[in-house]
């Protein structure tokens, strides 16, 4: 029978895996959108609204995908995932049958389809839970980030591959994504295993009811954590749909002066600056996860009025300095910008990518150790409803290109970094600031959500 340490590897492996292949469907469609756009005949708007369909689903989700991994285990929540959306995928690249034989279009067919698909990215929470249910504390940051960050690799691995292997075939795409996603499925059905004790495994069930959701979901420190999760993922694929044109529109001329000239060159050219971003926040983020763990064997807690008492609180630290340097790279943007400087935006976008894995890697450092009794209610809660920075940002940053007659389209970082995410730091230093417990403090106390004795009345 094989030890603990070496199953646990196999779990981190085997959950990594089913999150980079769910990664990898939840922006597939991404992939294709100019062979869809013009197979359809779309215009902007119509190719505006595939993009942001893909994150409809999350911020509702994603907290019911935490439940169903403390409730059945992870293992069982990864298999209905990878199973459905892998039906769905294949369904998709049947719409042109399939849709006028239900009585809708085959472009309404693929649309919804393809929705359905897109709650792949819900399987985050599951892997986060399943991690937090094999390692220790003191490998907490690393494990997750290493979890995490392949995971999000696969969004990048899509974009590049996906149209170098199948051309403007998208069908058979969304086919063999399908076929693998039930081989995966398969895999976790026979190997996962929920937690490394069914004593663990029992009390996350024990606490997925509607009492404790409701009592994670009122706590200052669930809510603190879930809005620096919005200052770092739900910015990152906030900053995935806007980016591209935002160095289309920011910086044509200066993009056709690098030798750049046609429409579609320039498209080219956007599109390379902006996965500067996707891919330095995705593949910095294990080692955001490792720092997280030095600055706690460290013992580092260099900011005031925030808790150093705490058994995890060097790693408090270490995420409120991710979410001061995310501040401050946002407001960098907007200076390069004004400047008309492409180059510097770039370096700094690319500085910028690395804090957001500062801030993705922190925040799921934390967040088991914080929430033991309730790790996929926590984690779906701070995971999902912070996805919703991903429609919010980019529409602020639309908006703010036309209150400014001088580089208006440069501005909107700024604003949102100094009205939202200031406000949101100030939450987190009051809300780390209890060196008991910060957990059981919020709106309403622990025995009225809970009932007397707390969880054991849950």
């Amino acid at each position: 029978m094989r030890n603990i340490k070496t199953h646990k590897v196999e779990q981190l492996i085997m959950a990594a895996v089913a999150f980079f292949w769910c990664f990898l469907l939840w922006f597939s469609s991404a992939a294709f959108v100019p062979t869809i756009a013009s197979q359809f005949d779309l215009g902007v708007k119509g190719v505006a609204l595939l993009a942001s369909s893909a994150i409809w689903t999350a911020p509702i989700a994603r907290p019911l995908a935490g439940w169903a991994a403390d409730k059945f285990g992870a293992p069982k929540a990864f298999v209905l995932i990878l199973v459905v959306t892998g039906a769905f995928s294949i369904l998709s690249a049947h719409a042109a049958t399939l849709g006028p034989a239900i009585g809708v279009t085959e472009y309404q067919f693929l649309f919804w389809t393809r929705v359905v698909v897109a709650t792949a990215g819900i399987s985050f929470v599951v892997g986060i839970q399943h991690v937090a249910q094999w390692f220790e504390s003191e490998e907490m940051g690393t494990a997750e980030g290493l979890y995490a960050g392949t995971g999000n690799v696969g969004a990048g691995v899509g974009a590049l591959l996906l149209p170098r292997i199948y051309g403007l075939d998208y069908h058979t795409a969304f086919i063999h994504l399908g076929i693998v996603a039930f081989i995966i499925a398969l895999w976790i059905l026979l190997r996962g295993v929920p937690a490394k004790s069914a004593e663990q495994a029992a009390m996350a069930k024990k606490t997925a009811t509607l009492r404790d959701t409701a009592f994670v979901w009122t706590r200052h420190a669930a809510i603190a954590l879930m809005l620096a999760y919005a200052m770092s993922f739900g910015l990152e694929i906030g900053m995935n749909a806007w980016l591209p044109g935002y160095y289309k529109m920011g910086f044509e001329e200066a993009i056709r002066e690098l030798g750049f000239q046609s429409l579609q060159d320039v498209q080219i050219a956007a599109g390379s600056f902006a996965a500067v971003q996707s891919f330095n926040a995705s593949l910095f983020r294990p080692f955001s996860g490792w720092i997280s763990d030095i600055w706690q064997r460290k013992g580092w807690t260099p900011f005031p009025m925030i808790s150093k008492h705490l058994d995890y609180a060097p790693r408090i630290h270490w995420l409120m300095f991710a979410l001061l340097s995310i501040t401050t790279t946002m407001i960098l943007l907007t200076v390069a910008g004004l400047q008309n400087n492409l180059i510097l935006s770039v370096l700094i976008l690319a500085l910028f990518g690395v804090t957001v894995s500062f801030g993705t890697g922190g925040t799921f450092a934390i967040v088991p150790l914080m929430f033991k009794e309730r790790p996929g209610t926590a984690t779906g809660f701070i995971g999902g409803v912070s996805c919703a920075g991903g429609i919010i940002y980019p529409l602020i940053y639309g908006e703010a290109a036309g209150w400014f007659e001088v580089g208006g389209i440069h501005w909107g970082y700024a604003l949102v970094a100094t009205f939202l995410f200031i406000p949101f730091i100030l939450y987190f230093i009051w809300a780390m600031h209890w060196d008991v417990h910060p957990e059981e403090h919020g709106f309403g106390s622990k025995e009225r959500w809970l009932g007397k004795g707390g969880q054991e009345q849950a």
